[in-house]
């Protein structure tokens, strides 16, 4: 699947962009805006787009002034697939966070990041999942690597795309708060899926019972 546009799977031409836009849109938009919003094809392409989804009626054309504004058809048979199609993102995200919420044992945390989190890939892109497992919990415990093993498995199922999982305790994330790349790759942006929310995970850096402590973003907390 192509992380930065999904509906290409189904809909490789110049079309899914441009219904990418329509679905998203609550108002009514010109070709040109059309255009700018889709990011690819011309403006004449954009239009002669508009124009046959126009004469299938999945595609309102509204005079205002001296031009056409273009709208989805929300009360056409094929409208909500064009919504769902819009929203594989999040399709995805439902399904991952629905098989994390089932396992016997839990995450402290769950998140996408990376190409699919930024909308940015292409079909050869990772699904890059982080995994917090529990301080008490074995990296090679028989249970937890079963679980991870089968939602890379699933990850593959839905999208076609490998998935790369970075895994680590709660108490090994310390170590990785001063590496400011692979944070800002974590937590710009992030998709959450279950447990504790990054920004409100505190990582305890110093002292025992948990005296000092630091959250993702670097802001001292009071224990």
């Amino acid at each position: 699947m192509d992380l930065a546009r999904p509906i290409s799977t189904v809909v490789p031409s110049l079309d899914g962009p441009v219904l990418l836009v329509l679905a998203a849109a609550e108002e009514g938009l010109s070709g040109r805006q059309i255009h700018k919003l889709a990011g690819t094809g011309s403006v004449a392409g954009v239009r002669l787009v508009l124009q046959r989804l126009a004469a299938t009626g999945l595609v309102h054309g509204d005079d205002f002034g001296n031009s056409l504004l273009y709208r989805l058809n929300r009360k056409h048979l094929l409208a909500p697939i064009v919504e769902q199609l819009a929203n594989l993102r999040g399709t995805l995200t439902t399904h991952l966070a629905a098989e994390l919420t089932s396992w016997h044992l839990p995450p402290v945390h769950a998140s996408l990041y990376g190409a699919i989190a930024r909308a940015d890939g292409d079909l050869d892109s990772d699904v890059d999942l982080l995994l917090i497992r529990p301080d008490h919990l074995a990296a090679d415990d028989a249970l937890w690597t079963a679980q991870v093993s089968h939602l890379m498995q699933t990850v593959v199922d839905l999208t076609g795309n490998a998935a790369h999982v970075f895994e680590l305790s709660r108490a090994e994330l310390s170590a990785h708060l001063t590496n400011t790349p692979i944070l800002n790759d974590w937590t710009h942006p992030n998709l959450h899926l279950t447990g504790v929310p990054l920004d409100h995970l505190e990582v305890v850096l110093g002292g025992e019972g948990g005296e000092r402590g630091v959250g993702f973003g670097l802001v001292p907390v009071r224990g």
